[in-house]
């Protein structure tokens, strides 16, 4: 395995934990009151994530040394390292960890103080991606990173959420799980077009052209918009017809609901993985 492959698979894996982890601190936000039955598994669950994110994340800097020679030894070049951490990418790794962190914290700590904790590192999480990648070079900064974080924060509530609902419809009441249910739908729903609408437009800033769409970061760009069409109908079914059955105590409609919430994490995860090879190894101005 070559230094760029190791690299490009801990970034995603990187994605899956930190966009979990945060994603539990924003749903705490919204419902901790209402989780009885869920709220300890949750807490580890999202604080065990945390901790793997940073060790992900700390692995990966690590790794920038020898992506820059090209070998696995320049990992122990101490003056590469050096030039690392003092680059964007060291910034963006301390923001990283502060944020979970602080997510950690407040899934430890619970009540109104923890979930401050917990939002504010989110918010730490979400905005380190402002500080590398191709929207911190554009010319159109100003809008970007704005557009940026919203996209990331759009796709934490979104991604984080669906383990957390999982759980609820199997652990709580049925009635309990239909509400829960039901308030996260009513702040999605908002979401959703949000985060349609920022993508395309940083697709647009971004792409120099539509034949951009032809190189590797294009043909990556069109795969991620493929899931997200694919999730659209599960998260209708979720929010129009299973939710609402859930809520009326139809045991019945909590298995579908689970099954059609498994499948859309399982999307929405490969679409974090493929942003994660996107942003590796390609350009949106380069032909790959």
């Amino acid at each position: 395995m070559s230094v760029d492959v190791l690299s490009g698979t801990l970034r995603a894996l990187s994605f899956l934990t930190l966009f979990q982890a945060a994603g539990i601190a924003l749903f705490f936000a919204l419902c901790e009151q209402e989780l009885p039955n869920t709220q300890v598994a949750l807490r580890r669950v999202g604080s065990g994530a945390a901790l793997i994110a940073g060790a992900f994340l700390i692995a990966q800097c690590l790794l920038e040394a020898g992506r820059m020679s090209g070998e696995f030894g320049a990992v122990l070049d101490p003056t590469l390292q050096g030039i690392v951490m003092r680059s964007a990418a060291g910034v963006t790794l301390s923001w990283r960890l502060l944020g979970l962190l602080l997510i950690v914290a407040g899934l430890r700590r619970g009540g109104a103080g923890g979930t401050v904790a917990g939002l504010v590192g989110a918010v730490m999480l979400l905005a380190a991606f402002t500080l590398v990648g191709h929207t911190s070079t554009a010319q159109l900064r100003w809008l970007l990173s704005p557009v940026l974080l919203a996209h990331l924060f759009a796709v934490t509530f979104w991604f984080g959420a669906l383990l957390p609902l999982y759980l609820v419809s199997s652990r709580e009441p049925v009635k309990t799980a239909g509400r829960i249910v039901a308030t996260f739908s009513a702040r999605a729903v908002w979401l959703v077009p949000g985060l349609l609408l920022a993508g395309l437009l940083l697709a647009t800033v971004l792409l120099p052209n539509l034949a951009a769409l032809r190189t590797p970061y294009g043909e990556l760009l069109i795969v991620k918009v493929i899931g997200f069409s694919l999730t659209m109908p599960l998260a209708a079914l979720n929010r129009w017809r299973f939710g609402p059955a859930l809520g009326r105590g139809d045991l019945d409609a909590g298995r579908r609901f689970r099954s059609a919430v498994a499948l859309e994490f399982a999307l929405l995860a490969t679409i974090l993985c493929v942003t994660a090879v996107m942003t590796t190894f390609y350009s949106p101005e380069s032909p790959g």
